[in-house]
C-alpha cells in the first residue's frame, strides 16, 4: 500500500512537483516544468535578451536573429530559417488545401486539426472519462487514457486520484 504521492511517485518511477504535485517520467521535464512556479527564464538570447524556460526554446528563437537558412525545399530549393515556414511552403507545390489558426497562425493540414488544435487556446476538453471524470481536448487522447482503467488493476490511479497527483501519462 502507498502511504503518500511520493511512495507512489517511486512505484511508478516518476517525479512530482512539489507545487502542484504534477508527476512527470524523467527528472529533466519536471525540471523544465518548475519553471513555469518559479517564473524562473535560465536561458537568455545574446543578441535581444529575451527569456525562455528550456535550452530548446532559446535554439528555435535565436533563428529569427540569423541570415542563415538551414531548411531547404526538396522540389524548389528555396531556403527559410524555419522548420514550420518550409512546411507551410511545401503545401504549394502538393496543392493540399491548409488550415491557419486566427489566434496563433499555425497551419494544419484538416479542419478536424485545427478544431482539436483551437482547444488549446479556449481550454475546452469536450472529451470526459465516464470512469474518473478526467476531461481531454482531443478524442484519441480520452481513448489512450481509457486504458489505463481496464489494462491496470486501478491501484494506481485510484490512489493517485485519492492523493490528487496529476498522472502525466
Amino acid at each position: 500500500m502507498y502511504t503518500n504521492a511520493v511512495t507512489l511517485a517511486r512505484h511508478r518511477r516518476l517525479y512530482v512537483c512539489d507545487v502542484c504535485n504534477k508527476a512527470f517520467r524523467q527528472q529533466c521535464n519536471l525540471n523544465a516544468h518548475k519553471c513555469i512556479h518559479s517564473g524562473e527564464t535560465p536561458y537568455i538570447c545574446d543578441v535581444c535578451s529575451k527569456a525562455f524556460s528550456r535550452q530548446s526554446s532559446l535554439n528555435r528563437h535565436k533563428h529569427i536573429h540569423t541570415v542563415e537558412t538551414p531548411y531547404i525545399c526538396d522540389t524548389c530549393n528555396k531556403a527559410f530559417r524555419d522548420r514550420s515556414a518550409l512546411t507551410v511552403h511545401k503545401h504549394t507545390h502538393t496543392g493540399d488545401k491548409l488550415y491557419i489558426c486566427d489566434v496563433c497562425n499555425k497551419v494544419l493540414s484538416s479542419p478536424s486539426s485545427l478544431n482539436a488544435h483551437i482547444r488549446i487556446h479556449t481550454g475546452e476538453s469536450p472529451y470526459i472519462c465516464d470512469v474518473c471524470s478526467k476531461a481531454f481536448k482531443r478524442q484519441i487522447d480520452l481513448h489512450r487514457h481509457k486504458r489505463i482503467h481496464t489494462v491496470r488493476n486501478n491501484t494506481c490511479v485510484t490512489l493517485a486520484k485519492e492523493r490528487s497527483i496529476k498522472l502525466d501519462i
